[in-house]
Order: structure tokens, then sequence, then C-alpha cells
């Protein structure tokens, strides 16, 4: 938002004429069973001041106060879509929350490259933890970090590590991985150091593709077996865990050995098979 665009914003939301507790539910319901337009620019015109008042609260956080207001009018449109006027409360009590909730998303989504958190809990650490820190700070002598971050953990009912980590992030920008180590142009970038024993992309695919390409062969191959062959190799290695000689030739009211003979020549005539089909598309199996 420019800041022209801006300041008209503010002057106009500060002319705006505050709303009886009768006017606004008036406006209220012209807006929610007609969908009275007039009546929406009203009600929402008359709280663009508590709009702004609450974006000059998160301006610690280093975003524009236009952007913030813009967000935050959001959140008011929003909770003028929702609100129920027969209800007994007041139109500003219920737009303070959307209001808020929709300034917090946004700096979630902007203060860093890398998400702060999603959580309640996460969201209330990061907009609780410079308040918590400076009145512990204020009511004592300064406490070792082991014990502010007890304290606050406590308050905010995260782990300890939680508060460490957030605190962490507050206290520093972020760093592109492409930034040199040192300052001397012959450095590495911090990606260099960012070692993974994964295999690559690339690697992963032509895996995946070789999987799905024997899969095809042997289904295509197992074609060459009979029903009892191909009864037997299912069950005795096709399976997680294989059945055995004994419980097969019972299966089939044959002996063991003469299954152990079956498979033996089946596994013989996929050798055959699939060697026939390595040859024909010039890959190995």
């Amino acid at each position: 938002m420019e800041e022209t665009a801006r300041r008209n914003l503010i002057r106009a939301a500060m002319k705006a004429p505050y709303l009886t507790r009768e006017q606004e539910h008036e406006l209220a319901v012209l807006w929610k069973e007609k969908g009275d337009q007039q009546a929406l620019h009203e009600i929402t015109t008359a709280h663009m001041r508590l709009v702004i008042s609450m974006a000059s609260k998160f301006r610690y956080f280093g975003l524009s106060t236009g952007d913030l207001v813009q967000e935050g009018h959001v959140g008011l449109l929003e909770a003028a879509a929702r609100f129920e006027p027969d209800r007994d409360v007041r139109f500003s009590t219920y737009a303070t929350w959307w209001i808020r909730a929709s300034m917090q998303d946004y700096i979630l989504r902007n203060w860093s490259i890398v998400r702060g958190g999603t959580s309640s809990a996460q969201k209330s650490l990061f907009f609780n933890l410079r308040r918590l820190r400076a009145r512990l700070a204020q009511n004592s002598e300064p406490l070792p970090a082991g014990t502010l971050y007890r304290e606050i953990s406590t308050a905010l009912g995260v782990s300890e590590a939680d508060v460490a980590m957030m605190d962490s992030r507050l206290s520093g920008p972020d760093t592109s991985l492409n930034a040199p180590v040192a300052d001397d142009s012959g450095s590495s970038d911090r990606m260099d150091f960012l070692i993974s024993d994964d295999p690559l992309p690339d690697e992963v695919a032509e895996d995946v593709i070789d999987v799905e390409r024997r899969s095809e062969w042997l289904y295509d191959a197992l074609g060459v077996l009979n029903p009892r062959e191909l009864k037997i190799i299912r069950e005795r290695r096709l399976q997680d865990e294989g059945a055995t000689l004994e419980s097969l030739g019972e299966m089939l009211g044959i002996s063991k050995e003469r299954v152990r003979q079956i498979e033996t020549r089946a596994l013989e005539k996929l050798k055959s098979a699939l060697m026939k089909i390595n040859s024909t598309f010039g890959h190995a199996v």
C-alpha cells in the first residue's frame, strides 16, 4: 500500500462516525439478510480504526504497516461475513479476533522465508516470546538462559527446546545458503556444507523406472508357467514369507520332493523367458 493511500485510509477511518449498538445491529442485519453492500461499507468503515490500532501493535516485526492494515481489513470483512447480529455481542468484540488472526497469519507467512510454526502453541510462542522475556527482565536480575526458557515454557505451555529455537530465530535474520562462509571471495558457500547421503533425484527416478520395468518383465515371464508351476512360484518366491515344500505338497496332494522338482523346472523356464525378454529390450535384468 502506497504511503499516500495509507494516509488517506487512516484519515477516512478517523473521520468515520462511531456506531451505537442499535445502529451496528441494524447494519449487520441488512448485510446478513439482504446483502446490502452499503451497510457492509458503513460497518467496516466504522471499525477501520480498530484495524489501524491493531496494526500498530505488530509494527515491531518489521513489516509494512500498510500491508498489515490491508490484511486486517481482510479479517474485518471475514468477521462481517460470519457475524450473527442476534447474538448478544458487539461487532467490535467479534471482529477483533478475526483482525488479529489475519495479521498474525500474514506475519508468520512473511516475517521469514522459514515458517515459524503453525500450531496454536507455536504461534503463541512467536508472538509472546519478546514480551515475556522483557517482563521477566524487569522483575528481577538478568536470568540465565536456562531459567529464562523454563519460565517462558511454563507460561506458554511449550517445551524449553521450542523456546530456545524460537529465541534463536527471532534473534537473527535469515541467511542465504549461497552466502559465503567467510568474507573472502574464495571461500565456500554454506550450501557446500549441507551433505546428504540420499541418492540424487535422477538416481531415484532411474531406480523407480528400473523396478517398474523389471516388474513388467516378470509379469510377462510368468505367462510361460502352467497353473501348478505358477501356484508354487507365487507361494514360494513371491510372498513375504514363502510357503514350505511340505505345506505346498499337502495343499497340492503331492510329495514335497515333487514340489521341489516342479519349482526347479519352473525357475528354469522363468530364467529362459527373462533372458529372451532381456535380449529383446537390450537391458540387463
